[in-house]
């Protein structure tokens, strides 16, 4: 009976997780579509809901079909308190439940990862401070970014 039950739910489950991750692509596409100079001013008004709101639910809901369920203990700072979040290890796909809990702050992620199908667009979305490993200034740039951002007194989303 186990067995039938993983025949039935595996395909289920991966066509959710892929209609999520479609869902969670056109959202990211809608909301930044025409953004002048995207990547260097932050999104503001229906934009940032958008991918707060939407970008959340769907990070949420897969988690929720691949079996997760994640409960959160205490309150989430603001981001007056805490500009900058840390994370760690950060090496797993774990670090998206962290983005869907703290309302999809901008993240610090490899520059190759915005040229992903699929993955770039939502990841661009979330405005990254993008790090070339190419790059001898990029540790440079990196710090100047995050602490550009996070002195901004809430014009650019927390950065984790």
């Amino acid at each position: 009976q186990t067995l039938l039950q993983g025949i039935i739910l595996l395909p289920l489950r991966a066509i959710c997780i892929i209609f999520i991750l479609l869902l969670a692509w056109l959202s990211a596409s809608i909301a930044t579509c025409c953004q002048p100079r995207r990547g260097f001013l932050p999104l503001k008004g229906w934009r940032r809901r958008m991918i707060q709101t939407t970008l959340s639910g769907l990070t949420r809901t897969a988690y929720l079909v691949m079996g997760f369920q994640v409960k959160v203990k205490g309150k989430v700072a603001s981001l007056p308190e805490a500009p900058i979040f840390v994370a760690a290890p950060h090496s797993s796909f774990f670090d998206a439940i962290i983005c869907a809990l703290t309302g999809m702050p901008s993240i610090v992620s490899r520059a190759e990862n915005l040229s992903t199908p699929v993955f770039g667009t939502i990841l661009s979305s979330l405005q990254p401070v993008a790090v070339s490993r190419q790059d001898p200034d990029s540790r440079k740039n990196t710090v100047a970014e995050i602490t550009k951002r996070a002195l901004s007194r809430g014009q650019w989303p927390q950065v984790i």
